[in-house]
């Protein structure tokens, strides 16, 4: 699992420990060696072995014929390593992870983290819940794709947007938490390129017995940075709003997105979907305003006409 509140931070952490319970059973190993056990670059492990030693954990590594990774000698690990606070924002995040898991792991966990003699309060400060309405087929689907992952297997499932549905075979490379909702990323054999697939537009998922071999996957399509990329084009919209919908406004762009008169709030939106940008305008009712382009506008009008017509007795 990938680059995301699920992947990211998840897969780097798996990735940093495993690398650490390495060096703890074997006094010495190679960058190669672990790239290779870890599936990832050269480059990667190094970058890793610079985060532990930033995280105050002394890695040497030496060359020559002897050469290789290792913790310095005498160094040990006890329990001082993470703080109070540090264990407590842990547990939350591993709260978090269980709201979508198919089975609790948290009491298990929370034991091993809190042994000795670090005594951790288990009150709730923080509360991270990333289940939905769909909790239990949620579960369920990331379960599936999880061992899909571990086991480096293909999936395929019929997959619902604007169209229509099809039928898609992906080599699932991590689950994602973005943009407010969950995500596959893979390699989509139909298309033959890196997609991001919304699990709740995602159903009817088979787990195939064919085995895939990881790609390299470039940083800005894995950091989903290529979504707003010049591919895309990027148009602009200015909205009129109600007063009374600040609230909204706030909660979606920030507390200075808009600027404010006597008529109102007038908001400057850039974008790339116009289906999406209309669907969200519509939501306020009347209590915004489209004011240019003049284009769009007109098209709104058009939408807002049809809808009157619908309902007129």
């Amino acid at each position: 699992m990938c680059y995301d509140h699920y992947g990211d931070v998840k897969m780097k952490l798996d990735r940093l420990i495993g690398i650490l319970t390495l060096l703890l059973q074997n006094k010495k190993t190679t960058a190669p060696k672990l790239a290779k056990h870890f599936e990832v670059s050269r480059r990667t492990i190094l970058r890793d072995i610079d985060t532990l030693n930033m995280a105050g954990i002394p890695i040497v590594a030496t060359r020559g014929g002897d050469g290789g990774i290792a913790i310095m000698d005498g160094y040990k690990i006890n329990h001082g390593v993470l703080t109070t606070d540090e264990l407590q924002n842990l547990i939350a995040a591993l709260k978090g992870l269980d709201s979508v898991s198919k089975q609790s792991n948290l009491e298990n966990l929370m034991g091993k983290l809190t042994q000795g003699n670090v005594v951790v309060s288990l009150a709730d400060s923080i509360v991270i819940d990333l289940s939905s309405y769909y909790k239990d087929t949620l579960s369920e689907k990331i379960a599936l794709i999880k061992q899909a992952i571990s086991e480096s297997r293909t999936i395929s499932f019929d997959y619902y947007y604007e169209k229509g549905n099809t039928r898609r075979e992906i080599e699932p490379y991590c689950i994602e938490f973005r943009w407010k909702a969950w995500y596959l990323f893979g390699w989509c054999r139909k298309r033959k390129d890196f997609r991001r697939f919304k699990l709740n537009r995602l159903w009817e998922l088979v787990l195939t017995n064919e085995h895939f071999s990881r790609r390299a996957v470039p940083d800005d399509i894995l950091n989903a940075s290529d979504v707003f990329n010049e591919q895309n084009e990027q148009n602009n919209i200015q909205i009129r709003f109600d007063k009374s919908v600040r609230f909204r406004l706030i909660e979606e762009y920030g507390l200075n997105c808009y600027e404010e008169n006597e008529n109102g709030l007038l908001l400057s939106l850039d974008y790339t979907n116009k289906e999406y940008i209309l669907g969200w305008v519509l939501g306020f009712g009347d209590k915004a305003e489209i004011l240019s382009p003049l284009k769009i506008r007109a098209e709104f009008a058009e939408i807002a006409k049809n809808i009157f017509c619908k309902y007129q007795t």
